[in-house]
């Protein structure tokens, strides 16, 4: 009897979510469909073959993730609670609700991935950590994991970065870390990004380099999402125990995408749960003037990965603004160029401006002071409960803004002071 052949149906997007739902991203490659992977130099090889085989070891076993869990619970503070916004809710015609890791100690959702990197640093028998810093939140918390743990901590920051956010500068220098400014390159992000990875390379075998967004070459994609995931998993129980419902929208704000991916993770497989990245815009569409990968960019490598880049036609990466340092980077996580490619994610770009008036909404309706990032997130909740009343949205507050005092100062409350005193008679 001849065997006719079947055909596969099944459409390409659904078959890449399906395997994503069922933990075969990454692939044996390090892949997410045609994105990450292991772009490294040959030196870099062995290390990141052994950080793979100890992620994948210790992230599966007991006493190691008891021992993470309780240092969550105990000295992080979670779970981190969601919060009802009423007066949001209120002006937008929605129910709106923030995941408030800026309630996490040291004021992010940096801190979740910098404590188990700094234990699995430690199993593995590390005697430093090297990690980079953008806005500064994952270098002080890395200073704080490794305090915690008992590592020497050397941070490397950009020097344009250092200027915006020097309290987080002498708050990692508190916390026993050493900060070195970085001045080639674009002197913010990726350049730190670049001389930590050099400094890795000349120490491959006591150095663990704690990478801080979920890029990079594999396994740290997977590591830093699997760390961050419990936002998700927090967010999803919250609202089901406090609204009674799944949201109707996620929003979080994407750099690199670390508090995003950990976000969106839990509700992956919730087809009624719409999910929204909102990248920095910038001051317009021009490259060179935002950092909005997804919306802007196109394929190529940086950083160990294959995803989507910030690059002209012959492939030189561009440098990036944004008033945000946290999302300041030309480069986006591989996982959420995939979620991206299959449409299961949307991602659009809010401009500075927006981010600042979301700021100032934010702080003036519900008394809480969010992170010029996270504002990024909720100016594009904004813009969807426009055309979405009702619906219930769920916002990812990944930090506090304290940190963005002295660029809040010089772009909202100088340009107030002096309104005031012109209008004085």
């Amino acid at each position: 009897m001849m065997q006719i052949e079947q055909i596969d149906t099944v459409p390409e997007h659904e078959r890449a979510l399906a395997d994503l739902l069922a933990g075969r991203y990454p692939d044996e490659r390090g892949r997410y469909g045609a994105f990450g992977g292991r772009y490294v130099p040959e030196t870099l090889i062995p290390a990141h073959e052994r950080l793979e085989r100890g992620a994948r070891r210790w992230l599966a076993d007991a006493e190691f993730q008891s021992e993470l869990d309780q240092q969550l619970r105990d000295w992080v503070g979670r779970p981190t609670p969601i919060s009802p916004a009423p007066h949001l809710s209120k002006r937008w015609g929605a129910q709106v609700w923030l995941k408030r890791e800026d309630l996490a100690h040291t004021g992010a959702h940096k801190i979740n991935n910098a404590l188990g990197q700094a234990l699995l640093a430690r199993r593995l028998g590390a005697r430093r950590v090297v990690a980079e810093t953008g806005a500064g939140q994952h270098g002080v918390a890395s200073a704080a994991a490794c305090a915690r743990v008992g590592l020497p901590c050397t941070v490397y920051m950009g020097e344009v970065d250092m200027a915006r956010q020097a309290p987080n500068v002498g708050r990692m220098k508190l916390l026993g870390a050493t900060v070195v400014a970085v001045a080639s390159g674009d002197r913010t992000l990726r350049a730190a990004i670049d001389e930590a990875l050099r400094d890795w390379v000349s120490d491959p075998t006591s150095s663990y380099y704690l990478l801080g967004s979920a890029v990079g070459a594999h396994p740290y994609p997977y590591i830093v999402r699997e760390l961050q995931a419990i936002i998700g998993r927090e967010a999803r129980a919250q609202m089901l125990e406090h609204a009674g419902a799944l949201p109707d929208l996620v929003v979080a704000c994407v750099g690199g995408g670390s508090n995003a991916i950990g976000l969106f993770h839990a509700f992956l497989g919730d087809r009624s749960v719409a999910m929204l990245g909102v990248e920095a815009g910038g001051r317009g569409a021009g490259l060179g003037d935002n950092a909005a990968t997804l919306v802007y960019g196109h394929p190529g490598v940086l950083h160990g990965s294959y995803s989507m880049l910030l690059q002209d036609r012959h492939g030189q990466i561009q440098e990036t603004h944004s008033i945000s340092a946290g999302l300041d980077y030309p480069g986006v996580g591989p996982e959420h160029a995939l979620l991206a490619s299959i449409g299961r994610v949307r991602y659009e770009a809010a401009s500075d401006d927006e981010a600042l008036a979301a700021v100032k909404e934010c702080c003036e309706c519900e008394g809480i002071l969010p992170a010029i990032e996270s504002a990024h997130a909720l100016a594009g909740a904004r813009r969807w409960a426009a055309s979405h009343p009702g619906t219930r949205i769920l916002v990812g507050v990944s930090g506090r803004g304290d940190k963005d005092m002295l660029t809040l100062t010089q772009s909202l409350l100088a340009p107030l002071a002096s309104a005031l005193k012109e209008a004085q008679p």
